[in-house]
């Protein structure tokens, strides 16, 4: 399903415009073999995370993410969650046209997320390193 689903985005920009969100969920769902790495796992669960926190505008700043996973950046792989989320691939699969499909992405990503709620200060906190910023008064900016 999941190569079904990546030929049709390529096929029609249309299903593309969640391309990255269609990955990076996929990913955090088969960790095992799309997680394997620490540096696997920070780049699709900060995609995930960019995309349900930041506004979805994968443009912003994904360079600097990229960039940083890339580099010298060490970052501890932290324990995955066994429950990944309600929904699965074959939600998004039955969607009927592309509005449909749209939803049903961004639908299984949300529930994804939710289900990788313990990790949501990891991301947000690699994010942080990845751009640059400045950590607020007290908080640690090591990777967790």
């Amino acid at each position: 399903m999941f190569e079904e689903l990546l030929a049709r985005d390529f096929s029609d920009v249309a299903y593309f415009s969640v391309h990255r969100l269609l990955v990076d969920t996929y990913a955090l769902q088969h960790p095992e073999r799309y997680c394997a790495s620490p540096k696997s796992l920070a780049a699709h669960l900060m995609g995930l995370c960019w995309a349900m926190e930041m506004g979805g505008r994968r443009s912003i700043g994904s360079e600097s993410l990229r960039a940083w996973l890339d580099g010298p950046a060490r970052v501890q792989k932290p324990e995955i969650p066994s429950h990944r989320g309600k929904l699965t691939i074959a939600d998004v699969r039955s969607a009927s046209d592309v509005a449909a499909h749209v939803r049903a992405v961004d639908l299984w990503a949300r529930s994804t997320w939710t289900a990788y709620a313990s990790l949501h200060a990891t991301a947000r906190d690699w994010i942080e390193q990845a751009l640059g910023e400045e950590s607020g008064p007290g908080r640690d900016r090591q990777p967790r």
